[in-house]
């Protein structure tokens, strides 16, 4: 199991999902946090699960899709540890790398 280390980008980009999901999901409003936790969980184990990024500019790049919130979870092994780079939802278009 690899350490996790979350990016400043990518842990304000997560506090501003998570934010909106509180606000705006109140029938399932603890589904965002338990998602995302589930998916830092099965990269940190399993970190070639996700395939590569093709539309990043950064080497190694992969992404998870967390179908119950529809976020794509960014991120790469560096220095035997997990880099969380970006969360970007999935009907946002190209990417956060774009």
């Amino acid at each position: 199991m690899l350490p996790v280390k979350i990016t400043r980008r990518a842990a304000t980009q997560i506090q501003e999902a998570a934010s909106w999901w509180l606000a705006n999901r109140p029938k399932a409003p603890e589904a965002f946090q338990q998602e995302l936790r589930r998916g830092l969980d099965l990269i940190s184990q399993q970190p070639a699960i996700g395939p590569l990024a093709i539309n990043a500019k950064l080497q190694g790049v992969r992404r998870i899709f967390l179908s119950r919130v529809r976020y794509h979870l960014y991120y790469r092994v560096r220095s035997e540890r997990l880099e969380v780079l970006a969360l970007w939802h999935a009907s946002r278009g190209k990417g956060p790398f774009g």
